[in-house]
């Protein structure tokens, strides 16, 4: 879906008015997020965010990916596959399926981590440890109580915090905003904006952890579009900020089409975009996850479409690797707070 813009100003008539549906959907909400999820014989680190749309969580699940291995761990990361037909428990394969099979972020992210979809959460923690997962990294499910978490790991971006801090519909927040502060261990800020300043104070008066991060463009990437102008295209929960990245990045972008998150490209989407591309003269570009739904229909194009890829650079790498450190050790011990 494309995001309303009242979600991102201050509370607007039209919010006010949705306020008693966001109410009912956010106690539905708390409700399960206060039931006691399953154990899952491994430690669980979930890696979510507050609100629908996109902050930045695939980078950072690939970052923690990175840090287990370093740890000597084996990770595997465990999803739902949103936009996916397949409801699993099924690992995934990138060169047996495809967006529309397991979702566009499995399928990225397959391609350097083992990967489980399931809509069963339980079932697909099973088949993670069956595949000698030492590490359950959830991706997404910080709002599903279907397992235990040990560790919950909450991605922001500075620039839009959590909007105008309502429930959906009448904000982007999944639940109502205390108790998920209330459920956090740690907060990855990522940006140098002030919007998640609040946030961050009161994660760090219960006593989490603040980590500050950015998105760095991948240099091959940037070094392939230097000189070019570009069409840059996205269907990403932020589109603006990936269309930022690349003008900061110091790429030519002389147009820019947003999508709506996940968005299904058809043929007639990918004929427009190659069309103009040709008729003036740019490259087309895209995100990775993009890029992966759109899959082998981008090989008929006729037109290039080149995938601009970022990574999450911590600041203080240092206190990131003691922190994920120092609650492995806890959940193995048993010394943790427990969630579901």
């Amino acid at each position: 879906m494309r995001e309303p813009g009242f979600w991102h100003r201050p509370p607007s008539l039209l919010s006010r008015l949705l306020l008693p549906l966001g109410a009912v959907y956010g106690e539905i909400t708390s409700w399960r997020m206060r039931k006691t999820g399953v154990e899952a014989g491994v430690p669980v680190i979930c890696v979510g965010n507050y609100h629908l749309g996109g902050a930045g969580k695939t980078p950072t699940t690939l970052a923690l990916v990175q840090l287990l291995r370093d740890l000597d761990e084996n990770p595997v990361v465990l999803s739902r596959g949103y936009g996916g037909r397949l409801r699993g428990p099924i690992g995934v394969d990138p060169q047996r399926h495809g967006a529309a099979d397991v979702g566009d972020e499995p399928l990225m992210m397959a391609r350097s981590v083992p990967v489980v979809v399931a809509r069963d959460r339980v079932d697909g923690a099973a088949l993670a440890r069956s595949q000698g997962a030492s590490v359950i990294v959830m991706d997404d499910g910080f709002q599903n109580p279907a397992l235990l978490k040990h560790v919950a790991l909450i991605v922001i971006d500075s620039r839009r915090g959590v909007g105008n801090a309502c429930v959906f519909p009448a904000g982007p927040l999944r639940a109502p905003l205390p108790l998920q502060i209330e459920r956090t261990d740690a907060l990855m800020i990522i940006g140098d904006g002030a919007a998640a300043d609040d946030v961050a104070a009161q994660i760090a008066a219960q006593g989490g952890v603040l980590l500050r991060a950015q998105l760095r463009p991948d240099e091959a990437s940037v070094e392939r579009l230097q000189g070019q102008r570009v069409l840059a295209f996205a269907g990403i929960g932020d589109p603006a900020r990936f269309f930022a990245t690349l003008r900061a990045s110091g790429i030519d972008v002389a147009e820019a089409r947003a999508f709506a998150d996940h968005h299904p490209f058809t043929a007639d989407d990918l004929a427009s975009l190659a069309d103009t591309a040709r008729r003036d003269g740019l490259t087309l570009v895209t995100t990775e996850k993009d890029l992966a739904r759109i899959g082998a229909a981008a090989a008929t194009l006729g037109s290039a479409i080149v995938p601009f890829a970022v990574t999450l650079a911590v600041d203080d790498p240092v206190r990131w690797r003691g922190f994920v450190l120092e609650r492995l050790n806890q959940a193995r011990a048993g010394r943790f707070r427990r969630r579901s």
